[in-house]
């Protein structure tokens, strides 16, 4: 691992658990075995690594989400392989999506206003499936709003407690939410695991993750 990706990878580590505000220039450098004055070399300011871990993580995660649900027009379909990736990808990079999804406010005014345009187009995504398939009557919800930020709340909370010691294969916890998410959407069906092999196949290749090994 290179000096830079010592240093990324602390950061990672470090704003996941402590948060940005709680991570010192001190224990970034300990953490990527740097010095101080060597670790400027690689990071610019703190926020520069912030913003840099939240924009590419967010990149990912629409690239996916592209790449996955491109040519279904059945918002049911989607649904369920946005439940599925969003869970997939939480699992896979824990420290990244908690670094997006919780440092959001520790930004100043204009790294915020990128970093939010990029969740946004992100969420988009959702709130089309959810309003397709409420105005196909396959979904049924009276706050389509609430329902999506739930959902992906639901979602995101797989990145504080899931391990792959754990009994629950990755892709059984994927296919379980898939159909949690559709049955809050009064759309209650079964899921199988090979229909998300695509969202498995999609999340190795963003992340560059095995497969077999990954999952």
């Amino acid at each position: 691992m290179s000096s830079a990706e010592r240093v990324r990878a602390a950061a990672v580590k470090l704003f996941a658990t402590k948060g940005f505000h709680g991570t010192g220039i001190r224990d970034l450098a300990q953490e990527a075995e740097l010095s101080s004055a060597t670790l400027y070399h690689y990071m610019g300011t703190k926020e520069d690594l912030l913003v840099e871990i939240m924009t590419t993580s967010l990149l990912r995660l629409i690239d996916a989400v592209a790449k996955a649900t491109a040519g279904s027009d059945d918002p049911v379909v989607r649904m369920r392989t946005l439940v599925a990736l969003h869970v997939l990808a939480h699992a896979a990079q824990p420290g990244e999506t908690r670094v997006v999804d919780n440092e959001v406010d520790a930004l100043s005014a204009p790294a915020r206003a990128r970093v939010v345009a990029l969740r946004d187009e992100y969420e988009r995504y959702w709130a089309k499936a959810i309003e397709d398939g409420a105005a196909a009557n396959v979904f049924h919800t009276a706050q389509p709003t609430v329902t999506r930020l739930a959902l992906l709340e639901m979602c995101s909370g797989v990145a504080r407690w899931y391990s792959p010691k754990g009994p629950l294969k990755l892709e059984d916890l994927a296919t379980h939410y898939a159909e949690l998410a559709l049955r809050v959407l009064g759309h209650p069906v079964a899921v199988r695991a090979q229909d998300l092999r695509q969202c498995l196949e999609v999340v190795a290749q963003v992340w560059d993750l095995p497969v077999q090994e990954g999952f």
